[in-house]
């Protein structure tokens, strides 16, 4: 991995617990060692904890208080959202999932990623409740909600939150 330049944490699983091996594993490349029997939660918690860093030190930074898109406003400390001058009343999940979109406005969003965001990577129910919260966002926020141009779907993907007219390759 590190031979092809990827850039992406390294977490070894293995059931050699020796310290020699743990030394030897993260003295060829890896950023952390976790030996069997390991729960599942320490071990998603450790690649959460691994990607923030990588976050951090490509420089990302705090989003914005305030995102703005055509005539769509999200304010993130007053958890309010606008469609020109008219406030629209979201329920807690539309809003997460909005807010979790417009971190990365114009990127395509896996539908795990948004799950594991506005759900936490713990939760267990129905895979079409994204899309059932999207239609729901949709019906709310677009002009037509059969036609989006804000929360716009990358077919075998997942979504992407857009200025209006922004082209979509799906």
């Amino acid at each position: 991995i590190r031979a092809d330049g990827l850039e992406m944490p390294v977490v070894m699983l293995t059931a050699l617990g020796e310290e020699p091996q743990v030394v030897r594993g993260l003295n060829l490349g890896a950023d952390d060692y976790v030996t069997k029997p390991f729960s599942f939660r320490e071990l998603l918690a450790r690649i959460r904890a691994h990607l923030r860093r990588r976050e951090l030190d490509r420089g990302a930074t705090a989003p914005t208080e305030s995102v703005t898109l055509g005539d769509l406003r999200i304010d993130r400390s007053t958890r309010q959202v606008w469609r020109g001058p008219r406030e629209v009343a979201l329920s807690h999940r539309e809003l997460e999932l909005l807010l979790a979109m417009a971190e990365q406005v114009g990127r395509a969003i896996p539908r795990q990623e948004l799950f594991d965001k506005v759900w936490g990577a713990d939760w267990v129910g129905d895979a079409r409740t994204l899309d059932v919260h999207i239609r729901w966002l949709r019906e709310k926020l677009e002009t037509d909600a059969s036609h989006p141009e804000y929360i716009q779907t990358v077919r075998g993907f997942g979504y992407r939150l857009a200025a209006p007219g922004a082209a979509t390759a799906d």
